[in-house]
């Protein structure tokens, strides 16, 4: 089942890389990666998430709307 409200960024800045969870254009979770390898790998994770969980416990799982 799909989330395309969801969608998964891998950017590299003067930090490292970051992996960010976006919601339309709105960073809702955010991850920062030791390499780029990391970064793939964790991305690539979230992506799957995002079609084998429900909303709800991708939600729940990312801790996207707590606080």
């Amino acid at each position: 089942m799909s989330r395309p409200e969801f969608t998964v960024s891998i950017v590299e800045s003067a930090d490292g890389w970051r992996v960010s969870i976006l919601e339309g254009d709105r960073v809702v979770s955010e991850r920062a990666c030791r390499d780029h390898l990391d970064a793939q790998t964790y991305a690539s994770t979230v992506r799957q998430h995002l079609y084998w969980l429900s909303a709800d416990t991708f939600r729940s799982y990312y801790r996207i709307g707590t606080v």
